[in-house]
């Protein structure tokens, strides 16, 4: 990779942490490396140029050249979808536990009948898992409504947290499973450990995703240097 190509990747990395779109990243982008290689093309290096601190000036590009940003604010979509998750299990937990019964005594079971182990599995975790992410989406939606993509994350979300409860779960029984199904107080926290960074990783894949592909809001390049000589 040439100094040109390092710089733009080290721009375009800034930019997309600043919540640049996608169209005006390439646009900036485009414009700089018409500058970078005609300063090249006159023996001067993109530091000459631009200056050690890229980061800084990738910032500053954006915003002269009047970008709209999309905070991606991850922290507070985290939290609030985490609030969400918590309520919604809760509330698939006490539901289930009101059902059950009911559906025992409306079909009379014989005390024989053994429903299958998978069955169960994924009508009672299928089902906290669907209110989890149910309650997730609609946290965000309701408390977040002023951030940009709100929507998109809260359908991502409804998708990709049932995903990763699938994928968690016969990782942490088989954690347990190891351990002798310890109910030690660090086993625990393990286990849970296990959940919530799967949980957490789900919210911030969707936020990301649905800010990934979102499209510019109107940014129209002026013709002008994006670099002014000294």
């Amino acid at each position: 990779m040439n100094a040109i190509d390092e710089a733009l990747s080290t721009m375009e990395r800034e930019w997309r942490a600043y919540g640049v779109r996608r169209e005006d990243r390439a646009a900036l982008a485009a414009d700089l490396t018409v500058e970078l290689r005609s300063a090249a093309a006159d023996g001067v290096t993109p530091d000459q140029l631009l200056g050690a601190d890229l980061r800084g000036f990738a910032r500053r590009l954006a915003d002269e050249a009047g970008v709209s940003r999309v905070p991606p604010e991850y922290g507070r979509v985290v939290r609030t979808a985490l609030a969400g998750t918590v309520l919604g299990a809760c509330v698939g937990l006490v539901g289930y536990l009101l059902v059950y019964p009911l559906v025992v005594a409306a079909f009379d079971l014989p005390r024989s009948f053994r429903v299958p182990i998978l069955l169960a599995v994924l009508v009672y975790y299928g089902t906290v898992a669907a209110l989890a992410a149910g309650g997730a989406s609609v946290a965000v939606r309701t408390r977040l409504g002023d951030l940009p993509r709100i929507r998109r994350t809260a359908n991502a979300m409804l998708v990709l947290l049932p995903l990763a409860g699938a994928a968690v779960t016969p990782l942490t029984m088989g954690f347990a499973r190891a351990f002798g199904y310890s109910t030690h107080p660090l086993m625990v926290a393990a286990e849970v450990g296990l959940v919530v960074a799967a949980v957490v990783g789900a919210i911030l894949l969707a936020r990301w995703r649905s800010l990934r592909d979102s499209g510019g809001m109107g940014f129209r390049r002026q013709p002008r240097r994006l670099v002014t000589d000294a």
